[in-house]
């Protein structure tokens, strides 16, 4: 057991207040004023903790509630705020948007929300409100969100994209009216502005130097506008929370495992890696874009989401690197790849050519395919038997088109059920595990465990997959 001590949640009323630029300067703020702020964000995300981690020095983590369950995510916040002195926690979308389809007993935030979130921390909320062409409706606006079943953790407010004098003088009175302590204003400032894409924010990984400078100018920009002594107050008001230590994980006799990184493939959670080391591998990164052979000695591969379409030719181009792993696989190596690393192993991508390891042809589109997933092995795979369970998301704008005239044809990896319905998903061939379902491994280990498991066994020959 552990003790959760100061902590802070920043939230938004909805996507595009620019709370995640907001939270990241206020934490790279905290860290140059000597708080050591840890970071964490809440439900499923990439890109905003590769933010997180550069301005603090901390990995970005996350807390996910649908994924890891309240006491997984209390472990998994204990864990986190350890290694710092304040736990900020940035929201996901607004404070009230969650998965909302899990049975709540009684009035109460909506399940997986980020004001959910604060209650299972206990922790006060900041919300980022978007000021531009509002004045006293932010009374309206802040009562609502407060008094809304789940909202009694909202203790203060910072105004984003604020005019002059004059406006600031109405937000604070507007706020005061409810008793909701202002805790900053922020102009229209260009840098508490990032560039997006499909997914959200550019990652941070694509130019790590200019991601740090924009970090600490929006950190000044959160100097002169934020009241940083209030904040950290309002962080150490949070009572001091037993919190229960995260699962054991099993030490087995270990085994090198090659990482794919680099700007392609980012989206990868500390909480797996850290799994992955502690059931006893060795982790090897390369990057698929420039490293033309995996790392000497691997006895696994681990290949996680990114956006690989946006360097499909450079890629393509690796044909030496490509090869290996075609072999490799073919020699039984074993192979977890997420999303982007899946779309990596296919035929093509977008007319590219890629390893040619899965018998289908990847395409880009303009379809969002986003939700959490409840899965069930329908194979055994390198993370899982026949029949295993998790729970982990989709977040993706490809699909796969099946060669169905292949000899290996499709062979999916999971039972997958979400919202709207079930669905067999993915590809399983024994030692290949390769599907779109993104796992969170900080509340359960057992598929690092099986899979570095599958790794220090002896490899068994597969049938080589033909590239063409």
């Amino acid at each position: 057991m552990g003790i959760l001590g100061p902590r802070l949640v920043v939230a938004g009323t909805h996507s595009g207040v620019g709370k995640t630029t907001v939270a990241t300067a206020l934490m790279a703020a905290l860290r140059r004023a000597g708080e050591r702020p840890v970071p964490a964000k809440a439900g499923p995300d990439f890109i905003d903790p590769g933010f997180h981690a550069l301005a603090t020095g901390q990995p970005g983590r996350n807390l996910d509630l649908w994924i890891s369950g309240e006491q997984g995510v209390l472990a998994l916040a204990g864990r986190a705020a350890a290694a710092g002195r304040i736990l900020l926690v940035e929201g996901v979308m607004g404070l009230f948007d969650g998965a909302g389809w899990e049975p709540q007993a009684g009035p109460a935030a909506p399940f997986g929300s980020t004001a959910h979130l604060a209650g299972v921390l206990e922790a006060p909320v900041v919300l980022v409100v978007d000021a531009s062409g509002l004045s006293h409706s932010a009374a309206a606006l802040l009562a609502g969100y407060r008094d809304y079943p789940g909202g009694a953790w909202l203790k203060g407010v910072i105004f984003n994209r604020v005019g002059g004098a004059g406006h600031r003088e109405l937000l604070m009175e507007a706020a005061g009216s409810v008793g909701v302590s202002v805790m900053g204003m922020l102009g229209k400032d260009e840098s508490l502005r990032r560039p997006s894409r499909h997914l959200g924010l550019v990652p941070a990984s694509e130019d790590r130097a200019e991601a740090i400078s924009a970090i600490e100018a929006a950190a000044a920009a959160v100097e002169a506008g934020c009241d940083l002594g209030a904040l950290v107050r309002l962080a150490n008001s949070a009572p001091a929370k037993v919190v229960p230590d995260l699962a054991p994980v099993a030490k087995g006799p270990g085994a090198p495992v090659a990482v794919a990184s680099g700007k392609s493939f980012g989206f990868t959670y500390p909480d797996n890696l850290e799994a992955l080391a502690a059931a006893g591998a060795e982790l090897m990164p390369f990057d698929p874009g420039a490293d033309e052979s995996l790392p000497a000695g691997a006895k696994g591969l681990y290949i996680g989401g990114g956006f690989p379409e946006l360097a499909a030719l450079e890629l393509a181009a690796n044909t030496s690197l490509l090869a290996q792993v075609r072999q490799a696989h073919a020699q039984g190596l074993p192979i977890w790849a997420e999303c982007g690393g899946m779309l990596w192993l296919t035929k093509s991508l977008d007319g590219a050519r890629m390893a040619g390891i899965i018998p289908a042809e990847a395409t880009m589109s303009d379809r969002l395919t986003l939700g959490y997933r409840r899965v069930q092995a329908v194979a055994d795979s390198p993370i899982a038997f026949r029949g295993g369970t998790l729970r982990g998301h989709e977040f993706h704008y490809s699909r796969l088109n099946w060669d169905n005239n292949s000899k290996d044809g499709p062979s999916p990896a999971w039972r997958a059920q979400g919202r709207r319905g079930a669905s067999l998903e993915g590809y399983a061939s024994g030692r290949l595990i390769a599907t779109y379902v993104h796992a969170h491994l900080g509340s359960d280990p057992t598929p690092a465990e099986r899979f570095v498991a599958s790794c220090a066994s002896p490899s068994t020959p597969t049938r080589d997959v033909a590239a063409g």
